[in-house]
């Protein structure tokens, strides 16, 4: 049986006589029987926007392609409008709310039903839960942690099959923008070494319970397995240097005192530690600016340039004993 988690509320109490505090009281508590009588309250701040459009939510689902025998891991499945039309398609959901309340709403919808027993609830901050094993995730994400939820799920092992996951506009064409586009960035190359990401549909902001003030978007992300054998820290250090002007030529990008400076010291210590000589005098500068032109690509732009572009880059620098973390 799902979950259930009960929280105590402190009731103050109010002296006789105090006619203004009697009818504010009673207006909230007005209120407050206005607002059950339409479902609970949203807190924006936890970025709930309940999805209330059964034909995109049913499109969601079609979408994750799933198999009678999948456990499929649901991120703020809020009052259930999706998780009830995933229950219809798989196994298992574990659906994992920050919320007690909506939790609640959740568990008052499948009680007394034969989904009841498919429905794990897990109450508490995704970002701090030690994720079950799943086949597919599907999440109307809250936007504020974006980010950090992609990364966590390309973290986790084992591998997922696939995701279906609803973002901001802006942020979704961010994850499938190509070499070219405007909107490519350092997010695009970081999330597409280690999943392919397709944008799947666009949905506009009344589809939402209450609406967000920015459009939504529905993108597709299945990891690579297995994934490519580069040190993400190594990669992500690169990718900060040549995305901070992503236009500029690769050699320009490398110019600065304060790149420099750390490739450097990252430098000294990897030949420190793997009993190499350090060049008298060294001339780092040099070095970077013999990797660029060995590869060809001392002119080329980040803003321009693919997956095999930056992974030839990385190897040339590695090869020659220079590092990014």
């Amino acid at each position: 049986m799902p979950k259930v988690v009960t929280k105590k509320f402190s009731q103050r109490t109010e002296k006789k006589g105090d006619k203004k505090d009697e009818k504010a009281a009673s207006s909230a508590s007005a209120a407050s029987a206005a607002s059950r009588a339409f479902g609970p309250l949203f807190n924006k701040d936890l970025g709930q926007h309940i999805l209330k459009n059964p034909l995109v939510a049913q499109g969601i689902v079609d979408k994750a392609y799933l198999k009678p025998t999948d456990t499929v891991l649901e991120i703020g499945p809020g009052t259930g409008n999706l998780t009830v039309k995933i229950l219809e398609k798989c196994k298992k959901v574990v659906a994992v709310e920050m919320d007690p309340r909506l939790a609640a709403e959740l568990t008052k919808r499948v009680h007394g039903t034969p989904d009841q027993r498919r429905l794990e609830i897990m109450i508490g901050d995704f970002m701090k839960t030690t994720l079950p094993y799943f086949d597919v995730c599907i999440s109307n994400t809250p936007y504020q942690i974006s980010s950090v939820l992609v990364f966590k799920l390309l973290e986790h092992r084992p591998i997922f099959r696939t995701s279906v996951l609803m973002f901001q506009r802006e942020f979704a064409l961010r994850l499938v923008a190509k070499p070219g586009d405007s909107l490519y960035c350092r997010l695009s190359v970081n999330v597409q070494l280690y999943a392919k990401v397709e944008h799947i549909m666009k949905v506009g902001k009344n589809n939402f319970r209450p609406p967000p003030q920015v459009e939504s978007s529905v993108v597709r992300m299945e990891p690579r397995n297995p994934p490519p054998p580069v040190d993400f820290k190594e990669w992500d250090g690169l990718m900060r240097i040549l995305f901070v002007r992503k236009n500029k030529t690769l050699s320009a990008s490398f110019k600065t005192d304060s790149v420099m400076e750390m490739l450097e010291n990252n430098y000294k210590t990897f030949c420190a530690t793997h009993d190499r000589m350090i060049e008298d005098p060294l001339d780092m500068k040099a070095k970077v600016q013999a990797v660029l032109t060995n590869t060809g690509l001392a002119e080329e732009r980040a803003a321009k340039m693919d997956q095999d572009d930056f992974l030839k880059l990385l190897a040339a620098f590695n090869e020659e004993g220079i590092h990014f973390c």
